[in-house]
């Protein structure tokens, strides 16, 4: 048990260590920053064909580039699609690099291809400060044969892990956009411990009915800018987790999906923090939850200062909603005497239609019960006019500011 301790230890001042060393890595440019140094995959030995493995093409390709004395571009060369298994690139690099993706990255077709122990991504790039990533073209993760092997989709099944298509860990002032990225095997893009970071011009697209397929995931990151996205999902559109500090998310299309969701949060009754989100000038077409807050029973922490605003919600089931009781368990979840406690939460200027009926559900803990939640300027009426909609409410602290339809808090359970 010490021997284990002690390797987890280690591997956690690794990862400190990384990250550290990609906050203070040098991100001086040259006097002329429209000198680059290319890289193209092509010139080390990829083939493009889509058939044959080019894994290897790309890290060296890689080492190159983040090698580069001067601001280096690494080039995936149009019209080609370039066959990659599990990679990792890493950092820090001696100069700011821009991985222009003008081709294609397709994933294996198989799980097969795949060890254990390289499930949990796909593409990751970790340690590096300054990166763009951009060019126009299409990150595609092949994921139909792990959507028909998930424990969502068959619950005869085990529920296994299956890798998220592109993850960004440790990289400070990120850039990412103008990609297509479509059928990830799990989540399409994670950014994880991750500072400065902007995205935008993102056309996420998966089936409707894909399993955990989240459209951006983000954790344990500040300061994160997400703007002129679209975003089709089997899951949430954008899911903000634990550690997500001053994140503003702005013209987004989301749907079909789960909408877009701070959390979950408290699972395995651990602490969560997050704070500072603006959600504004969203549109949601058929989603089965609007803006939504969940979290777990049992877990600890906060999820504070959260503006909803600006959205339009067409035929969405649960446009607006609190969840302090969320549980994704096979088996019931026990009630719990802590929670993370919500506070600050305004839904502002949201209108456009609903198939459900409870448009506006406050389900908060009565423990730790969520607190000032403002409803202003809400319309929210029955796809079809099929009858009035209404609002449940427990255990919440909330009050109204102009029109609300509908009335706030009708039903109180």
């Amino acid at each position: 048990m010490a021997s284990s301790v002690l390797v987890l230890s280690m591997a956690a001042l690794v990862m400190i260590l990384l990250c550290s060393a990609t906050a203070t890595a040098s991100n001086a440019s040259p006097a002329n920053k429209t000198q680059h140094n290319n890289f193209s995959l092509d010139n080390f030995g990829a083939r493009g064909d889509g058939k044959h493995d080019d894994t290897q093409a790309l890290s060296k390709a890689w080492n190159a580039a983040c090698s580069s004395s001067r601001p280096a571009v690494l080039l995936v060369p149009k019209s080609k699609s370039y066959l990659l298994n599990s990679i990792t690139l890493s950092g820090p690099c001696k100069s700011s690099v821009i991985f222009m993706v003008k081709g294609t990255l397709v994933a294996p077709p198989s799980r097969s291809a795949w060890s254990e122990d390289s499930r949990s991504h796909w593409i990751m790039i970790q340690g590096v400060s300054g990166l763009t990533v951009t060019g126009g073209g299409t990150v595609n993760g092949n994921g139909d044969d792990w959507w028909k092997n998930s424990c969502k989709t068959n619950k005869v099944l085990p529920c296994t892990m299956a890798p998220t298509a592109f993850t960004f860990h440790c990289c400070d002032s990120l850039k990412v956009e103008n990609l297509k990225i479509v059928n990830s095997q799990q989540i399409h893009m994670s950014v994880e411990d991750c500072n400065d970071v902007q995205l935008a011009r993102l056309s996420i697209t998966v089936p409707g009915t894909s399993p955990n397929t989240d459209g951006i995931h983000i954790t344990r990151s500040k300061d994160v800018q997400v703007r002129d996205c679209i975003i089709k999902t089997g899951d949430d559109c954008m899911s903000i987790e634990d550690g997500t500090h001053n994140l503003h998310v702005t013209k987004v299309v989301c749907g079909p999906g789960h909408g877009i969701s701070i959390g979950s949060l408290g699972d395995d009754n651990s602490r969560a923090e997050v704070s500072g989100i603006l959600i504004d000038s969203v549109q949601l077409y058929g989603t089965t939850n609007g803006a939504r807050t969940k979290t777990w029973q049992g877990g600890s922490g906060y999820a504070k200062d959260i503006t909803f605003q600006n959205i339009i919600m067409d035929n969405v089931q649960n446009p607006i909603i609190i969840d302090q009781n969320y549980c994704d368990s096979t088996t019931p979840c026990k009630k719990q005497q802590s929670a993370v406690e919500v506070s600050n939460v305004v839904f502002k200027n949201i209108r456009g239609t609903t198939i459900s009926k409870d448009a506006i559900k406050l389900s908060c803990s009565n423990d730790d019960s969520c607190s000032n939640i403002v409803l202003e300027n809400i319309d929210l009426k029955m796809e079809g006019g099929k009858g009035e909609t209404q609002s449940t409410c427990q255990y919440a602290k909330w009050r109204k500011a102009g029109t609300v339809i509908p009335q706030p808090c009708e039903t109180k359970n």
